[in-house]
């Protein structure tokens, strides 16, 4: 199970750290998060191919989390709970859960519905880690191949650029800060990066929008930052 990302989220560190070990002895990277709120920041901030979720905490229940997950991401989510009703592993799965495991659960047991899991969004083609290709109404990435098209017509951007892209464009919808996206491309602080981000911003414009003034893509948020338009 290398090269995965499995973000565990419980609102009991012991229970979050046990799970870490086991997880990290099949080689998997594991991100944990105390709660559903708190699980949704990660989710927006790293690449994550399965989610162990717990029903009962603080803020965002799993069930919710659940539902508001699904409404953006299709990757595996595995339900934990103390609760051994089968009212909470039905209303679980009803909302999207692809598994339930009840506490206190068997650790090699859980490692094995993990796998199971992983292995069978990669082999129906929809795990979210291999996908290379993005499309957004005619703008496409390839990012295995590090080009994009707009209209099936190749757009030459700088290096700079092209990470700019990438970063809007595999979080389509979301808006991020100047300082988010200085931070995120150029590996520094952000700051006074405005006139930097915005020159950037503005060339990307002028070659994959067909009227970069009125842009069709790449969306300034004002007084936010800017969006890659779903």
């Amino acid at each position: 199970m290398a090269n995965y990302t499995v973000l565990v989220v419980d609102d009991e560190k012991e229970i979050r750290d046990a799970i870490e070990i086991y997880l990290k002895n099949e080689g998997v990277k594991v991100l944990k998060a105390q709660d559903g709120v708190e699980a949704l920041e990660m989710l927006h901030e790293n690449e994550v191919h399965l989610i162990l979720l717990d029903v009962m905490m603080p803020r965002l229940d799993g069930i919710s989390a659940t539902h508001r997950i699904r409404e953006e991401k299709n990757i595996p989510i595995i339900i934990l709970s103390a609760k051994s009703e089968d009212t909470d592993k039905i209303l679980g799965l009803q909302v999207g859960a692809d598994d339930y495991v009840t506490k206190p659960f068997n650790p090699m047991e859980l490692v094995a519905r993990v796998k199971s899991q992983l292995r069978r969004y990669v082999t129906l083609g929809t795990f979210e880690g291999i996908k290379k290709v993005i499309d957004l109404n005619g703008l496409t990435i390839d990012k295995e191949l590090k080009e994009v098209t707009v209209q099936g017509d190749p757009v030459k951007l700088t290096p700079i650029e092209y990470k700019i892209v990438e970063l809007l464009m595999t979080n389509a919808g979301r808006v991020f800060s100047i300082n988010d996206i200085y931070e995120r491309v150029w590996k520094e602080p952000g700051y006074n990066a405005e006139n930097t981000v915005a020159v950037h911003i503005r060339k990307i414009r002028e070659k994959i929008e067909i009227d970069p003034k009125n842009p069709r893509y790449l969306k300034v948020v004002w007084g936010i930052g800017y969006k890659m338009e779903k």
